[in-house]
């Protein structure tokens, strides 16, 4: 199984784009949804941009894959992460 990653575009190239998500920066293979502005979000799977996606929805899928990890290292304090589910607010 693979799992897809919100990366944020920082760097445009002919036929890729230099993506950061959580501090990594990975060279992206972007043939399959054409050159895209610097600071879109896109889905990564191995190393190739297979959808363009909103802000807001790629900060979701980031959050919920940091419960993912934080989860499996025995941190189960994460309704902070899931605040559009949970009503927490984030700025309190």
């Amino acid at each position: 199984m693979c799992i897809g990653v919100p990366m944020k575009i920082v760097e445009q190239g002919l036929g890729y784009a230099v993506c950061e998500s959580r501090g990594e920066h990975r060279n992206i293979d972007t043939m399959l949804i054409g050159e895209q502005p610097v600071g879109t979000w896109v889905m990564v799977f191995i190393d190739a941009a297979r959808e363009v996606l909103a802000e807001e929805e790629a900060l979701k899928i980031v959050d919920a894959l940091q419960a993912l990890q934080d989860v499996m290292n025995g941190n189960n304090n994460i309704d902070h992460l899931f605040a559009d589910l949970t009503g927490f607010d984030k700025s309190a």
